[in-house]
């Protein structure tokens, strides 16, 4: 085969495979903005990771809140629009124990977000596969949970892929902690659906959209959180964690940014 004919090949070869890509990049992109048509319930992979002695009766009470976080949310929806229809479906998964969490980036530039993006795939599929993870979840979330340092003050951390499909929250769970963890959760999760934060660079709710009801008179204190705001305001610049899931709403701009309102 003469060296012309070989670089028609390899031409040819290279250009199959990125039509190929472009096509499976069209066709993902297409199912993404497909979930925020909301013509039925999104299934949610909810994945357990456990790092440590974490109690076991918390990490039963995370499942047991899921129907009434599906509940909370489905009466967020009804604010917005008329169905009866619940928004997600949570499938839980695990706990998988692990010795680490996600690996985080060890920069920010293109080529380092490029080699934290193939370590954290290659991370979900390891527990995934451990987990009985399979296909066809709208997005997978991972909560890492794992135990308190001692000094009484849990804390609770998330990222996640915006308008993607994953998600990670890495909190120090104990039982009072479980419906904090599940908004935490959902504010990820909305993330991926094209959600973005709603407070600002000092961590406090932006007003109005970062506040559960912006018309209430007087104005504060807020009975309950907007979940992309994180904490419910009480005045003053003082804001508290939701404790409850009662407390989760969903306001009106991060409605229409996941496609409850147009």
């Amino acid at each position: 085969m003469d060296s012309a004919k070989a670089r028609r090949i390899r031409v040819g070869v290279l250009l199959a495979v990125l039509a190929a890509v472009l096509a499976y990049a069209a066709l993902d992109r297409h199912r993404r903005l497909r979930r925020k048509e909301w013509l039925e319930p999104l299934p949610i992979a909810l994945v357990v990771l456990r790092r440590g002695q974490v109690d076991d009766d918390a990490i039963a009470a995370l499942r047991s809140r899921l129907p009434a976080l599906e509940a909370q949310l489905g009466a967020e929806l009804q604010r917005h629009r008329a169905t009866a229809m619940r928004p997600f479906s949570f499938v839980f998964h695990g706990p998988v124990d692990v010795a680490a969490g996600a690996p985080l980036p060890d920069g920010f530039g293109a080529w380092e977000l490029v080699v934290n993006t193939y370590r954290r795939w290659r991370y979900t599929r390891s527990v995934d596969a451990a987990a009985g993870v399979g296909g066809g979840y709208a997005s997978r979330i991972y909560l890492v949970v794992k135990p308190g340092d001692g000094g009484g003050q849990l804390t609770i951390e998330g990222t996640s892929e915006l308008n993607g499909r994953v998600g990670m929250v890495e909190v120090e769970l104990d039982r009072g902690m479980v419906d904090f963890a599940l908004f935490v959760v959902t504010h990820e999760l909305l993330h991926t659906l094209g959600a973005s934060d709603k407070y600002d660079a000092s961590g406090h709710a932006r007003v109005p959209d970062g506040l559960a009801d912006p018309t209430q008179t007087p104005l504060y204190p807020q009975a309950r959180a907007e979940v992309m705001a994180r904490n419910r305001p009480l005045g003053g610049g003082v804001e508290k964690p939701p404790s409850r899931l009662s407390e989760l709403a969903v306001g009106e701009l991060t409605a229409r940014e996941i496609g409850w309102r147009k």
